[in-house]
């Protein structure tokens, strides 16, 4: 990480400079804040430690619950969530804690309706060069431990305030700078309370399944129920079944379940299926309790043995899958005039079974893409119609998630009970489906539309590997300036800017009198009238005299970094920054592995290989603040460059 752009500071590098406005213990909610968040959850703390990074925007975050969640609820994170948690600075963390999930065992009814279970197949969950980072299980509460953490490490020291539950929202279309009225009540479910009002330039609501945000603009959940009864409970107790300390997906006669191995090498969560409800029936209907959980769970492992020490959390709940019509306050034959005001994000607008372990994950991509198009409107480096990507995006990556979670679902629960051979045939069917989808539930099969913030694809040839509109895929790259080995997609932070990646052709040192190359487009992003680089807003940010804040340009050579030299460099590479105009040394790279090494050895580790990347001409990679490619060009299409940033920060 950088540090000391501004001065020497001491203390820890992971506290950053406090924003000069900030609210003092015990205050009150402000009369007036650019950014409300509704909920406490893994959205709404998203959005908020990504809002709080920046000091020139006021963001105040608000849960109903006393406190911080302590136990319970999702644990499983994916890849891409790992990704993403990288960007905020904490994805070593989970990795320390978490139990990471290496294989999936399938298994199955035995030969007849008496014979228990058996092994069917055992799989490598995360296939080879998916990412860089694992798939993971961690408890849910330490997930917003660290993003509390990061929160209150912010600019703008953000910490919850608890106990307030939102009980009004209008939208004044003429109010101004602050539109968003918002009455809240402080004070414990049980009591009396006192009342709030907050007017805000924008309101989120990161308030689950029950959202009061949704309620108060009028939309609602939509879809079925599949009437299933399930029951969750995390276990530490003691057991002959073998792969007790593996992901398990078990089909028996007797119903489905899931054995996730909880972080702690000790604890196991047991996904139960349990009886159908009735169309009428609900899940309080049932009364279920802990014993009925233990009992469905032993029938189900047999002839295995269960014996139960302790249980830390538990809950019982029906399989349903619903999606919102909309996920902001625009109606939608509006949008051409309007632009939204009050979103909603995770359970608020989508709601699925946690089987395939994408509900906390598919809640905080959600705020981490409204996230920053929220900070580019703020800090007026792009015009509010922005904003209107969001329900674009996010919609229909909601409505496949519920497809893809209904087949799930009903796979799992598909088992035939009577006929063994249907049941086998059943858990076959499974173990295809789980494998063939692996990618996409690991996170990395999301792909956004062409639209101003994804590009058609014209030049994709230049970097087959690095697909427009899925996340920039990382690889390993060799730091020129101190021969650091990096992953380069971990220079792609949360901070709201866009990436400019410049992967030199093959005979490219960086040498001024190369055409086409890395040094020629560095000359012309200085010197273009309209460069990305000179994007307003840019004066409002911190340093305002930098030329990266707000597109961030790096270079990858495939050089070997002993042959590059950083002193006849482009300056724009080795650009001065901050108060006392100190040099960033940190935006070049070399491709790692030079071309004398096998084709075989040097494909594994070499990011031209890997991203297939044209070694001849090289290219440039466009990336989002939110870390997914908007566009590949060629390093001389400049032009081309500038149109396409005029749809992303306006004419």
């Amino acid at each position: 990480m950088q540090y000391h752009v501004n001065g020497f500071r001491a203390g820890s590098p992971h506290l950053a400079e406090a924003a000069p406005d900030l609210p003092q213990p015990g205050d009150p909610l402000p009369s007036f804040v650019d950014v409300l968040i509704v909920g406490c959850g893994p959205a709404g703390l998203t959005l908020a430690a990504q809002m709080a990074r920046f000091a020139d925007i006021n963001t105040r975050i608000i849960d109903q619950r006393p406190g911080p969640l302590e136990v319970g609820q999702a644990d499983g994170v994916a890849c891409r969530s790992m990704e993403m948690f990288e960007a905020f600075g904490f994805a070593d963390k989970v990795e320390r804690e978490a139990y990471w999930v290496n294989e999936t065992s399938f298994w199955r009814p035995a030969g007849d309706v008496a014979g228990g279970i058996e092994r069917s197949h055992r799989i490598q969950d995360v296939e080879d060069d998916l990412s860089e980072f694992p798939h993971t299980i961690l408890n849910q509460a330490r997930i917003h431990d660290f993003f509390l953490q990061d929160m209150a490490q912010s600019p703008r020291r953000l910490v919850p305030d608890y106990d307030r539950t939102i009980t009004g929202l209008s939208v004044d279309p003429d109010g101004a700078d602050y539109p968003v009225t918002a009455h809240i009540r402080h004070g414990p479910a049980d009591a009396a309370g006192q009342d709030e009002t907050v007017r805000a330039r924008y309101v989120i609501g990161c308030d689950g399944a029950r959202s009061a945000v949704r309620r108060l603009l009028g939309l609602q959940l939509r879809g079925d129920s599949a009437n299933k009864l399930w029951g969750v409970m995390d276990v530490l107790g003691v057991t002959d079944f073998p792969d007790v300390r593996l992901k398990c997906a078990i089909q028996s006669h007797h119903g489905g379940m899931l054995i996730i191995p909880r972080e702690g090498g000790y604890m196991a969560r047991f996904y139960i299926e349990m009886d159908k409800l009735a169309p009428t029936e609900r899940v309080a209907d049932r009364a279920i309790s802990p014993d009925q959980l233990i009992s469905a769970a032993r029938t189900i492992l047999s002839p295995y043995s269960l014996e139960v020490k302790e249980i830390a959390w538990w809950s019982a709940y029906e399989i349903g899958q619903r999606v919102t019509d909309s996920f902001d306050d625009v109606p939608p034959d509006a949008r051409d005039h309007c632009t939204p005001r009050v979103f909603i994000a995770g359970d608020a607008c989508h709601t699925h079974s946690p089987k395939a372990g994408q509900g906390m994950n598919v809640s905080m991509a959600d705020s981490f893409n409204l996230g920053w198009k929220l900070a580019a409107v703020l800090r007026q480096q792009s015009p509010p119609s922005l904003l209107h990507s969001y329900q674009a995006e996010r919609h229909a990556k909601a409505v496949e998630l519920i497809e893809f979670d209904r087949e799930m679902a009903a796979l799992i629960s598909g088992t035939n009970k009577d006929a063994a051979g249907d049941a086998q045939e059943n858990a076959a069917i499974y173990q295809q489906y789980f494998t063939k989808h692996g990618r996409y539930t690991a996170g990395v099969e999301t792909r956004y539309a062409p639209s101003d913030l994804i590009a058609v694809g014209t030049y994709h040839h230049l970097a087959k590997g690095l697909v427009i509109g899925k996340r920039f895929h990382s690889a390993p790259v060799i730091r020129l300036a101190d021969a650091k080995p990096c992953e380069l997609a971990h220079t792609i932070k949360a901070d709201g800017r866009w990436r400019l990646f410049a992967f030199a052709g093959d005979k490219d040192r960086g040498q001024t009198e190369f055409a086409d190359g890395v040094a020629a487009l560095c000359a012309a992003l200085e010197s273009h009238p309209q460069s990305p680089l000179k994007a307003r807003g840019a004066a409002t940010t911190e340093n305002a005299t930098d030329p990266d804040a707000v597109v961030d340009l790096r270079a990858v050579f495939q050089a070997h970094h002993h042959e590059l030299a950083i002193e006849t460099m482009p300056n724009l590479l080795k650009p001065l920054k901050g108060k006392l105009g100190l040099i960033d040394y940190e935006k070049i790279f070399s491709a790692h592995i030079t071309s004398d090494v096998p084709a075989n050895i040097r494909a594994k580790k070499d990011i031209y290989a890997l991203r297939e990347i044209d070694r001849k001409q090289g290219c440039l990679v466009v990336v989002r603040p939110d870390q997914y490619v908007a566009n590949i060009l060629p390093l001389s299409a400049v032009e081309e460059l500038v149109t396409f940033f005029s749809g992303v920060f306006g004419d």
